[in-house]
């Protein structure tokens, strides 16, 4: 059963929601930088990490699905943020070329259907960043947190899915490492510096960027070799923010 829109809203207002943002915003920057002139799509609940695309972007829109409600944003302009079916989402083909799926995946009925969708409407070589819970992480077994619901993942578990949607992994990282208990939400920052080189494994969520690729019909001969995703390195925090620490 996915999370309710306001009990999303709800934990995003927490000192833990703001500085689980800030963390991924800044790895979906380093990632995407400010996606100038491109369409970006967020999918699932996604409006959190959107800001940073807003003023460069040429189009940012939402779209949340019917079983989690949706809510007005931005909250200070035009909605730009619709209701939904994960199955048929309501734009063209190939219209987007960036799309941020997070609170998505993981409580899918139809996870193929889903990422089929996300497939259709990418332009060719648009990306995808999808945001899931670690299989092997704290953060999947806490409920206190939307991340503690619906089926985690292991990094294996998300390229075999993805590559099954017919898009290719070319990037993954990791992020969350402090407790999900709202006491550690001051210390996030230095937990995420500690915990990317001492217990990488134990991270809270993953990161797995894909690209849409067309391919033209080649002659049989030898299979390609498939290369492994890069990692995504998280981007330094600004030096004032590490003090604050």
């Amino acid at each position: 059963m996915r999370r309710d829109v306001l009990q999303l809203r709800t934990f995003y207002a927490t000192p833990l929601g703001r500085a689980t943002r800030d963390l991924i915003q800044r790895q979906l920057v380093a990632a995407w930088g400010d996606a100038s002139g491109m369409d970006v799509l967020g999918l699932g609940y996604a409006t959190p990490y959107l800001e940073p695309f807003c003023a460069a972007g040429r189009r940012t829109v939402g779209a949340m699905p019917a079983a989690q409600g949706v809510e007005r944003w931005p909250h200070d302009s035009a909605n730009q943020v619709c209701l939904s079916s994960e199955r048929t989402l309501p734009f063209p083909n190939a219209l987007f070329d960036r799309v941020l799926a997070v609170h998505s995946l993981e409580e899918s009925d139809d996870p193929a259907a889903f990422l089929g969708e996300v497939k259709r409407v990418l332009s060719p070589s648009g990306r995808v960043i999808l945001i899931v819970s670690n299989r092997l992480g704290v953060w999947s077994r806490a409920e206190s947190t939307p991340f503690g619901y619906g089926r985690p993942f292991s990094r294996s578990q998300l390229e075999e899915a993805v590559r099954a949607a017919g898009l290719e992994p070319t990037a993954w990282s990791r992020a969350l490492y402090a407790p999900p208990i709202q006491v550690f939400a001051p210390l996030a920052e230095s937990f995420e510096q500690v915990g990317s080189r001492l217990w990488t494994p134990l991270a809270g969520l993953i990161l797995m960027e894909a690209v849409k690729q067309t391919f033209a019909i080649k002659p049989r001969g030898a299979a390609a070799p498939v290369r492994a995703p890069r990692v995504i390195r998280p981007a330094a925090a600004p030096v004032g923010a590490r003090e604050r620490s």
